[in-house]
């Protein structure tokens, strides 16, 4: 019983928080700005998974790798934290989703999270996305220390 009451104040921990919440926010940082760097190729990635209507895809390549970056940032600076945890948990969501679908279609791609010839999709991405997720609901859900924010940002207080 102990141990159950000690992993459960763990899982809440601020402090695992802090530690995902850089982890997560290093990945999107770093997957944005390869995506960023080569936005022909994450097109074609994006076009591969047969979801997005094509005449968005290049819309969706341009747009996807800033808010990936913006809220990798924002996240690791402690700036907003809780909406960009949500926006990056919203992100991992839909990533699990189009992963799951071409899963079930059976369609034979890259996964091209971090490169364009990276590792085909499968059920360890799903897994590993959904691993993520979670990390993300946890930074949401637990996360308050070193907020840069609360430094040296004013804070707006309601009349």
């Amino acid at each position: 019983m102990k141990t159950r009451s000690l992993l459960k104040r763990f899982a809440a921990s601020p402090l695992l928080a802090l530690v995902l919440r850089v982890c997560l926010g290093g990945l999107f940082v770093y997957a944005g700005v390869y995506k960023i760097n080569y936005p022909g190729e994450f097109a074609e990635t994006i076009a591969s998974y047969q979801i997005v209507p094509y005449f968005l895809v290049n819309l969706t390549a341009a747009v996807l790798p800033w808010v990936e970056l913006v809220c990798g940032a924002l996240v690791i600076l402690g700036i907003r934290p809780k909406a960009a945890a949500l926006t990056l948990a919203g992100l991992l969501a839909v990533f699990a989703l189009a992963v799951a679908v071409v899963l079930v279609r059976g369609i034979p791609i890259d996964c091209g999270c971090f490169r364009s010839m990276g590792d085909p999709v499968s059920w360890k991405t799903l897994l590993r996305d959904l691993v993520w997720l979670a990390m993300a609901v946890q930074v949401y859900c637990c996360d308050r220390l070193l907020h840069l924010e609360n430094a040296f940002l004013a804070k707006v207080r309601g009349i």
